[in-house]
Order: C-alpha cells, then sequence, then structure tokens
C-alpha cells in the first residue's frame, strides 16, 4: 500500500476506489468546514488538515513527509477556469495550482496526479519568474526528474463511467511513464446506470400527495436507497417537462414550453429544460443539477399512456451517485442537506475514472 497526500480533498470523492488500487491517502487538505466534517466522516482515519493551503502548507508538507507519502493528488479549484462558470482568468483561485507545484518539488512524491477542467493546461501563471502556462511550467520544472504523460484530455465515459465528463489529467511517475488505459468499447448508459430504478414524480410544493400514488411511490423509493427520492419542483415546471420527450427540451413544445407566472415565454436555450437521453452517457453533472432551468438535468422519462411522460423532475441524488460511479455505501453525514450533496458531487471526480488511471499506474493495464 502506497501512502498518499490529497490536496483540495472537497469530500473526497475521487478518492472512494483508491484503496482498491494500492493508495491509502492519509493525510488531506481542504478549506472549507462543511467539506473537512464531510470528508472525516467518510475518512476518520486519515489526517485532515483543515484551512487555507498557503497558511497551512508547512504543516501539510511536514506530516506528508512524517507518513511517507509517495502519491500526491490535486484537484485545485476551477471555478475561475470552468465553462460553467464565469472562465475569469484574473479569478485568484486559478493561482491555487501554485502550492501544488511547491509540494511536487518539497514533497518529491513518486506519483502525482493532478485534476482539473481542460482549460488548466492553457492557464498562464507566474511561477519561479517563468509566465507560461500550467502544462509548460510543469514540462520545465520537472521534465527532469518525472515521466509525465502526454495525452491530458481525457473524457469519463472512455472509462466505463456513464457520463460525459471531460477532464484535464497531468499524471507524473518517476519510474514509468503513467500513461492512461486504453479507451473502453463499452460505452454505459443512462440506461445501464439508473434504468432498473421505479419512476417517481416531482414533489409539488411540498406536497407529495399530488400525483395519485407518488408518496407510495416515494416509500418504495426511499428502501431502494436513502437518497432516492424526488426533488420538489413548481408546478409549472413539472407540468412543461411531463410534455416533453425523452432527450429534448421543453422549449421546442408549442405549447408546454417554459413561461414565467405571468404566462409570457421565457428565453433560453435548447440545452436547458432539457431531458437526458436513455441510450447515451449523461451529460455532465454540474453544481446546478438540482435545477429544472439549468443545462441538461432533468430524467428522460418514460412514455405514459396518455401522451405524457414519467419523471418530470431532475434527478435523485442516488441516481447522479448511480451518474458518477458513487459506491451505494457512500458515508453521507447525516446533517449534510440535499442542495450541498448536490453541489459537492457537481465538484467532484468519478471515482471509478481515478481507479483506473491509477490502477494503470505502472502501464501493467493498457489492454
Amino acid at each position: 500500500m502506497i501512502n498518499g497526500l490529497s490536496l483540495f480533498s472537497n469530500v473526497g470523492i475521487g478518492e472512494l476506489l483508491l484503496k482498491k488500487c494500492g493508495i491509502n491517502i492519509v493525510v488531506a487538505n481542504e478549506l472549507e468546514k462543511d467539506r473537512v466534517e464531510f470528508y472525516k466522516n467518510v475518512y476518520p482515519e486519515c489526517e485532515m488538515i483543515a484551512g487555507d493551503i498557503n497558511k497551512h502548507y508547512e504543516e501539510i508538507i511536514k506530516k506528508a513527509k512524517e507518513k511517507n507519502c509517495k502519491f500526491l493528488m490535486a484537484t485545485p479549484p476551477c471555478q475561475g477556469m470552468s465553462v460553467a462558470g464565469k472562465r475569469d482568468y484574473s479569478d485568484s483561485r486559478n493561482n491555487l495550482i501554485i502550492p501544488v507545484l511547491n509540494a511536487i518539488k518539497d514533497l518529491n512524491p513518486d506519483y502525482v496526479l493532478i485534476e482539473n477542467v481542460p482549460q488548466l493546461l492553457k492557464l498562464k501563471i507566474n511561477y519561479n519568474g517563468n509566465n507560461n502556462t500550467v502544462e509548460k511550467i510543469i514540462q520545465k520544472e520537472f521534465e527532469n526528474i518525472y515521466n509525465i504523460n502526454d495525452n491530458k484530455i481525457i473524457n469519463a465515459r472512455d472509462y466505463g463511467v456513464p457520463q460525459n465528463r471531460k477532464r484535464a489529467v497531468i499524471l507524473l511517475n518517476k519510474k514509468n511513464k503513467w500513461e492512461f488505459p486504453k479507451k473502453e468499447k463499452k460505452i454505459v448508459t443512462v440506461r445501464d446506470a439508473i434504468g432498473d430504478l421505479p419512476s417517481v414524480e416531482a414533489i409539488i410544493n411540498g406536497n407529495s400527495n399530488y400525483f395519485i400514488g407518488n408518496d407510495k411511490k416515494i416509500e418504495k423509493c426511499k428502501k431502494i436507497h436513502k437518497w432516492h427520492i424526488p426533488r420538489e419542483h413548481s408546478l409549472r415546471h413539472v407540468e412543461i417537462m411531463q410534455h416533453t420527450p425523452t432527450g429534448h427540451s421543453a422549449f421546442e413544445n408549442e405549447v408546454y414550453f417554459p413561461k414565467k407566472i405571468d404566462g409570457t415565454r421565457v428565453k433560453g436555450y435548447n440545452t436547458t429544460y432539457k431531458r437526458m437521453e436513455w441510450d447515451k452517457p449523461a451529460p455532465t453533472i454540474t453544481m446546478a443539477n438540482g435545477v429544472i432551468s439549468s443545462q441538461c438535468n432533468v430524467h428522460p422519462g418514460r412514455l405514459n399512456e396518455d401522451g405524457t411522460y414519467s419523471d418530470a423532475r431532475v434527478l435523485t441524488i442516488y441516481e447522479i451517485m448511480k451518474l458518477f460511479t458513487i459506491p451505494d455505501d457512500w458515508c453521507i453525514p447525516e446533517w449534510a442537506n440535499e442542495n450541498f450533496i448536490r453541489k459537492v458531487i457537481g465538484e467532484g471526480i468519478p471515482p471509478l475514472l481515478i481507479f483506473k488511471i491509477v490502477s494503470n499506474l505502472d502501464g501493467d493495464n493498457n489492454e
């Protein structure tokens, strides 16, 4: 078992399967207090150092050295670069890649995995007087110490994850060149992941009895998983999605299109108020996965006898877990609310993707 350090850990979603491939994260750092407590709940044996990485940097490196950490995993904040965010390249959070580079130098681990949005590679920073892209700085600073992987933009769907999720992944390995495993022929779809789960309708303004029999369905869903319960939505949102076919946007409807409370048409794009498709991977699951009016968040639905479509709602947390390859026994703290859970998942990394990359650490899984 190789000991590891995790920086910008969020709640540790990407780390959920690491022990299965021989990596034991023993030191971690996260800024936000609620995420720190969530992480501790999932990984009680890991030493979590809470707070600003710049203020606690020396302590983090000291602990990682004491625990002989030879593996470093870092997922610095991406909101300043993300397509789903403002794409503000002057955002101070973009410079949080710098303590990661410092940690590589000071800790000198055998293996390094840095993960972020694709824009990370072209982000310009100033490091040791060198004003260049992250990609070129890493090459210059570490090419004499590490083998650095070439193909850095990957899509989680190519590795068994039922979700389109493009990420920049930088791999450094002292021993061999750490390559990605070969892309898999089998594409896992939304149907594969959640097609066997029973239909359940949204709760309307706190009234689970709006749809006849829905209260019984909710109880049935709770027995499947604690978090397989529908989200509350406004009646007008539910009505338009009931008349929206699988894979389509409500903006395409002639009558049941997105409207304001006064009945006037809402302006927007056909990627919003949109149902997912059953026989494709899910679109990228973002922090806004609980909002019908955000991008491609609505359950695919099933055609009813009356011509409407079932499941006029966003996915349940359990369904999102399935599309994220989060294990069913994920230890969610009792205090965590639905909005918080949806947010940290949307910022996370599919654990199956990390598992398959790390399982190929020394190039033994290329077939």
